[in-house]
């Protein structure tokens, strides 16, 4: 193992309180928090389907119904005297570790509540009109049965249209379609002004089209967006290759098993993830659809891994390290949330014998915990100590550079699982948050093609080694490095996770430059926080918010007389 991959030597940690309670954390996940899951999932369920019972005329006329008030709502502000704008959901609903501490400052509520309704599905145009709160289990379930998905599918359930979209998200089909926001034809954006506008590729709205991603909901509000639709089969025929040899060699395996080197486009699969276990194992899958009469033919092996008593599926696809490559065919609408009842791994963490037979067996049908409701019973220290003690990351980075990723956070972090899932990171005709890098399409890189240029999530989950064996580790400098080597290599961080840019850095590692003008042509300065202020780590008073917005009013204005 070369020096660059050795973990740093870390001093022993004095355990507090706080180590003692996360530790019997279980008892108040298992006795509370399950229960309450499964209720509320059972309540959201009923409410999908009283949704999908009404006619789209019914769900369109609400919809229309619910915009007004929208309109109305932004219209009765009053710039002078109310908070700028933000949703009414709550802090601790969200799905991500951020914690969203710009709502602790006054700020103008205007309640998205109500659009959580697919509003129709087009199979002639292929596209799914959605509104924003519909979550990724929600659209599988309506769609699937017709043999049809959103081309990029989030693993988990409760990710929302309007997060992927505001936000990032990504599926072991990116390496063909891109991120989620590659895959929408239209947004449906209420303005800070009370304006209702469509904005596409090629109407006037264009460039707000290409600044929507990544921005937070902080261009304006989004309602709802049209998403390209694909066909589907009803299983998914999953390759599990074990791989083995240093990060490096892991590495190499990863992008072989996706991105062939003669560049014979027959041969790339419909999905692919992969799984580094440790510094020398991982498992790397690729899938491709396929018919249930192929399935089901004599000597293939079915596997229902949505069954609550199924081995949670990293684990089962761990086994190949020992057995060998093999396959299996998935039912499709399965294994689209393979990583939902166990949250990954996290929920290893949450419930350290969650993964056993006898637990899954009785209670493996309350799982997963729903993640607002962690949120929701941790208390501030709890959730100080896992800013401090935990890492929830996604690093971005060119798919080339993914041995060098994986060797940094070995040496910085020491944490596994890692998540490996590649992604088209186009060359748009307007310059995003994020792009390519200049020039990439000269250098002939495996995976790489004409038009977009293959990145990688790295994602890092879990406690690291050093917590885990009881020695120092200091998170918040351990994040610091992370985003100064993204900087260096090109590469990006969601911006759902915990923060450590400052402003100068923040915008070196995201191009801010259409961002800013959509900000000051559609008038969000003094109506929407900025997306660094919104992302940054750390309470926010209202006067830092107000004179942080005003800097920029000031700004912007100036430039415009």
């Amino acid at each position: 193992m070369s020096d660059l991959q050795t973990p740093l030597v870390r001093p022993k940690r004095k355990k507090t309180w706080v180590d003692y309670f996360v530790k019997f954390r279980w008892i108040i996940v298992i006795f509370i928090v399950l229960p309450f899951s499964a209720t509320l999932y059972f309540l959201i369920y009923l409410g999908d389907i009283w949704s999908e019972s009404k006619s789209f005329e019914k769900r369109q006329k609400e919809h229309d119904e619910n915009v007004k008030k929208v309109i109305k709502r932004l219209k009765d502000r009053d710039a002078a005297k109310d908070g700028l704008v933000c949703t009414a959901r709550k802090p601790w609903i969200a799905v991500g570790m951020r914690n969203v501490d710009y709502k602790r400052a006054r700020h103008f509520e205007v309640d998205l509540g109500e659009f959580r309704n697919v509003l129709e599905v087009n199979k002639e145009k292929m596209i799914a009109r959605v509104e924003p709160l519909v979550n990724m289990g929600q659209i599988s379930r309506v769609t699937c049965p017709m043999n049809l998905a959103l081309a990029v599918v989030a693993e988990l359930d409760d990710l929302t249209v309007g997060g992927l979209i505001n936000g990032y998200g990504i599926e072991g089909s990116s390496h063909i379609y891109g991120l989620f926001a590659d895959t929408v034809e239209a947004y449906e954006i209420v303005l800070a002004g009370g304006e209702l506008v469509r904005a596409t590729r090629d109407n006037e709205y264009s460039d707000l089209f290409y600044a929507i991603p990544w921005s937070q909901g902080t261009l304006g509000l989004l309602v709802a967006a049209e998403i390209r639709l694909i066909p589907i089969k009803e299983y998914m025929r999953l390759t599990y290759i074990p791989v083995k040899g240093d990060l490096q060699a892991l590495a190499q395996g990863y992008i072989d098993s996706f991105a062939p080197k003669d560049g014979d486009k027959s041969k790339i699969p419909d999905f692919v993830e992969g799984m580094v276990y440790n510094p020398t194992e991982g498992v790397m899958m690729v899938g491709t659809y396929a018919s249930k009469e192929e399935a089901k033919k004599k000597g293939n092996k079915i596997n229902n891994v949505g069954w609550w008593f199924k081995p949670w599926f990293y684990q089962h696809a761990q086994t190949a390290l020992k057995k060998g490559q093999f396959v299996e065919y998935i039912p499709t609408r399965e294994y689209y949330h393979r990583h939902t009842r166990c949250l990954y791994w996290e929920g290893k963490l949450i419930l350290p014998f969650g993964d056993q037979f006898w637990f899954r067996f009785l209670f493996g049908w309350l799982m997963p915990p729903k993640v607002s409701l962690l949120k929701a019973t941790q208390g501030e220290a709890i959730r100080n100590y896992y800013h401090d003690m935990h890492v929830i990351q996604d690093m971005l980075v060119p798919l080339y550079k993914v041995g060098d990723a994986l060797e940094w956070v070995h040496r910085e972090m020491e944490v596994y699982p890692i998540w490996l899932c590649p992604h088209k990171l186009f060359k748009q005709p307007i310059k995003g948050q994020i792009y390519p890098e200049p020039g990439f399409e000269y250098e002939n890189r495996q995976g790489d093609t004409e038009d977009a240029q293959m990145f990688t999530d790295v994602g890092v989950y879990y406690a690291p080694g050093p917590v885990l064996r009881g020695e120092q580790f200091d998170g918040s400098e351990a994040v610091r490095k992370m985003e100064k080597w993204l900087i260096e290599n090109h590469g990006f961080q969601p911006q759902y996770a915990v923060s450590e840019l400052d402003e100068k850095s923040f915008w070196r590692m995201f191009n801010g430059e259409l961002y800013e003008e959509c900000r000051k042509k559609y008038r969000a300065i003094g109506t929407f926080m900025s997306v660094y202020y919104k992302s940054k780590k750390g309470r926010k008073t209202e006067k830092e918010v107000r004179e942080a917005e005003q800097a920029h009013l000031e700004t912007a204005y100036a430039e415009a007389d």
